[in-house]
């Protein structure tokens, strides 16, 4: 025993000394090349998606609603892309600002309220589209419900695409990017860019310029992990002729259509459609999730469809949305626990991935289950060990 304490005092020893070689100090490693070091995003288990952030604790889509999820270990970080007056990108989800923002307290812009038709449906608010990107940042967000902690409201600002973009990059961990192209047949509507680019352009040209790229599960991929969402069919088809970066379809409730074309729920979830989507590099849907696990009046889930398999046999993923701890949003089959909402969907209709208000109960629900580093720290261990048995042969 004690020569084998020995012999791993020896490997200890050693690797304490590794940058030293022959009496001079071995550099370490730049900026760069420990960006190359960063532990990788995770793939043996459902995404753990932080929806607008940990909206459940901070308000939604703000730098600190970001950092906590990545502190509390998401996989991906999500967000709404949409445009000012001025066609800078921001991360907000509502064509109005109303609901989430202080606005109504500002005199100066009591003129701003227009009226707008958005998704054939006329609405009254104050318009992102109408902002300069000065004027959208000194306005502070709120949380969206009243459920919600309201300590932090009024506190934080607004954030660009390219400042949610850097919080992703800056991470000490690889995090995935999962944006939405919000809405852009009113953005294009609304909003010019130069040179007569749309919406659809600026959005993919600040993805490329941050060096998002490539195939999902490709080397760039790994490297910088990112899933393009939109609930418009013809918005994605525009993307991926801009880039080969994978792309997910969002699916909205059965009475609702598609923003762009017009198309019903029974049309844009039919096999055929699926082909479509496969073939313009869709890699997941994202639908709601009481059209798959239908709730009664009772507030019961019903037996689930079979969309999830039929997406599977056309491989494409499935990240419903969205998951929520409160007992409002929780089905009494849950038993009000979010625990077994997540067993339910993992296990009893097998999806890819969440999009969570809540990613700390995600993630803690997926460690007591289905840990990551259980093999990785046995492999270390016998790694270890095997280099002892070595040390211990040679000094016999």
């Amino acid at each position: 025993m004690a020569r084998r304490m020995g012999s791993l005092l020896v490997i200890l020893v050693l690797l304490a000394a590794a940058p030293l070689v022959a009496g001079r100090s071995v550099p370490l490693p730049s900026a760069s090349q420990q960006q190359a070091y960063k532990k990788p995003i995770q793939t043996q288990r459902p995404f753990n998606i932080a929806h607008r952030g940990a909206s459940g604790e901070f308000p939604e889509e703000t730098v600190e609603a970001y950092h906590r999820a990545i502190e509390v270990g998401a996989d991906f970080i999500e967000t709404d892309v949409s445009a000012t007056k001025d066609g800078k990108l921001i991360c907000f989800h509502d064509v109005t600002l109303d609901d989430t923002t202080d606005v109504v307290n500002y005199t100066k812009f009591a003129d701003r309220k227009r009226t707008y038709e958005v998704e054939r449906v006329n609405v009254t608010g104050f318009f992102t589209v109408d902002f300069t990107l000065e004027e959208i940042q000194s306005l502070r967000i709120n949380q969206r419900f009243d459920t919600r902690d309201p300590s932090y409201n009024g506190k934080f600002g607004i954030i660009t695409f390219d400042e949610f973009i850097q919080i992703a990059l800056n991470a000490d961990r690889v995090v995935g990017i999962y944006p939405e192209c919000k809405n852009p047949v009113f953005m294009n509507q609304h909003v010019k860019w130069p040179e007569g680019k749309t919406f659809e352009d600026e959005f993919t040209e600040t993805l490329l310029k941050h060096g998002y790229k490539g195939k999902y599960l490709s080397k760039d991929w790994q490297k910088q992990p990112l899933l393009i969402q939109s609930f418009a069919p013809t918005a994605l088809k525009k993307i991926s002729k801009l880039t080969d970066s994978p792309l997910v379809f969002l699916i909205d409730d059965v009475t609702v259509n598609t923003q762009d074309n017009n198309l019903t729920f029974a049309e844009i979830t039919s096999n055929e459609y699926f082909k479509y989507l496969k073939s313009i590099g869709v890699v997941g849907l994202g639908p709601w999730k009481d059209t798959i696990a239908v709730p009664d009046a009772q507030n019961f889930i019903q037996t689930p469809t079979d969309f999830v398999a039929r997406a599977h046999a056309h491989g494409l993923q499935v990240h419903p949305y969205t998951f929520r701890n409160e007992n409002s949003r929780l089905k009494y089959n849950y038993h009000l626990d979010p625990y077994v909402e997540y067993s339910f969907w993992t296990n009893e209709i097998g999806v890819d991935g969440f999009f969570t208000d809540f990613p700390r109960t995600l993630h803690m629900y997926q460690e007591w289950t289905s840990p990551l580093n259980v093999t990785k720290a046995k492999s270390a261990a016998e790694l270890i060990s095997k280099i002892a048995d070595l040390v211990d042969s040679y000094t016999n």
